[in-house]
């Protein structure tokens, strides 16, 4: 195992960063925070432009063939920089499905579109219990002529306030197992009966209700076999787990910089705050919590990269850098003082993340007992 970035890497983390940093600055993070849609469309075009939407996604498929690390490099940089916008639904919970389990018709139908940034896709997955396991998903998908009728309701389900499509997971058979009988649809996001609310939010990501009310789908939209939705889910499930913690290490490289550039800056009893043993124990121990959470999630990765076994290896990664991102931007807001506390300072922007990103794809306590799991506890 290598978990060295490759020369190619290496040039897509400073391409990334270079462009992030001149295309989102954090004056558009802001606005797009308050904004409806929240993200640019112009932003999103040049992200097209570069590859990025098409990044692992086959050559035939509009892509650049890519490995689930080089997305990981990518998406640390987008968490670096807080970009905002639906490139994680979109990639992440909508595409990487789509390829795995998309019919050949469904793939060239819309994985060329995804990556020419023409369409926006979201999974709607998690229910009022807020749960990632199977018995918790409670929408209905009833056969009816030649297709299915959708009825439920979706909660925290990101960007359907701009999704065109939405895979959405519901149950299609009643059984003794709770992971049988569950079927993804591929539903229009402008479909009668679709009802999206936008919900306000500590992160002020545009996580959304989604209620589905006789919801028609025809029966060529199922995504991949019916009944046989949940190992795709589980699958997704575990690629987003590793994608989200490479966001969260690079939004805590951000607040881990921008504390030691303050420390070693701001004065106090005529000398730099840096220059005292508490704040270089603080700046140490937020180095070990980025260099801990970059090594497991980077490892982490590499076996999903691999298609090796890596149910422990990504439990731990969002164990850890769950508790670490959110650390590491509350110490530096110690550091800082009240200033880092203004909505002003940019600070804030990383520890609302961190606070949201420690419940996605469950928190640390749900990792943990996996990782127990595992051990055979």
């Amino acid at each position: 195992m290598d978990l060295g970035l490759s020369e190619e890497q290496e040039m897509l983390k400073r391409s990334a960063r270079d462009v992030l940093q001149h295309e989102c600055p954090k004056t558009l993070v802001k606005q797009l925070d308050e904004s409806e849609e929240g993200y640019s469309p112009e932003l999103w075009r040049k992200m097209a432009e570069l590859g990025w939407l098409g990044l692992l996604f086959p050559e035939e498929y509009g892509g650049s063939g890519g490995s689930f690390v080089d997305l990981t490099v990518l998406l640390e940089e987008m968490g670096y920089n807080i970009l905002p916008g639906p490139f994680f639904s979109t990639v992440i919970l909508g595409g990487l499905p789509l390829l795995s389990a998309g019919s050949e018709e469904q793939k060239e139908d819309l994985l060329p579109k995804v990556a020419g940034g023409e369409k926006i896709l979201t999974m709607a997955l998690t229910e009022p219990s807020v749960s990632y396991e199977a018995s918790a998903v409670k929408t209905t998908a009833i056969a009816a002529n030649d297709g299915y009728v959708i009825n439920g309701t979706k909660l925290f389900v990101p960007d359907a306030n701009v999704a065109d499509t939405i895979l959405c997971v519901a149950r299609t058979k009643e059984a003794a197992d709770p992971e049988d009988g569950i079927t993804i649809f591929l539903v229009d996001a402008d479909s009668p009966g679709v009802e999206v609310t936008l919900l306000k939010t500590l992160a002020r990501d545009k996580q959304c209700e989604v209620i589905f009310n006789n919801v028609s789908v025809p029966g060529e939209n199922i995504l991949g076999d019916l009944d046989r939705g949940w190992p795709v889910v589980q699958e997704m499930l575990q690629k987003a787990t590793v994608a989200k913690c490479a966001e969260m290490v690079g939004g805590a490289q951000a607040a881990l910089e921008m504390a030691v550039s303050y420390a070693k800056e701001r004065v106090q009893f005529n000398r730099p705050i840096g220059s005292f043993q508490a704040i270089q124990h603080y700046c140490a121990n937020m180095v070990s919590d980025v260099d801990g959470s970059r090594f497991v999630t980077y490892k982490a990765a590499w076996k999903v990269s691999e298609g090796l076994p890596a149910a422990m290896d990504v439990a731990v990664a969002k164990a850890w850098t769950s508790g670490a991102y959110g650390r590491v931007t509350l110490t530096a807001h110690q550091i800082f003082g009240a200033i880092g506390f203004t909505m002003d300072h940019d600070l804030h922007l990383y520890y609302r993340r961190a606070k949201a990103s420690e419940m996605m794809f469950g928190d640390g306590a749900y990792h943990r007992a996996i990782v127990a799991r595992e051990l055979g506890l």
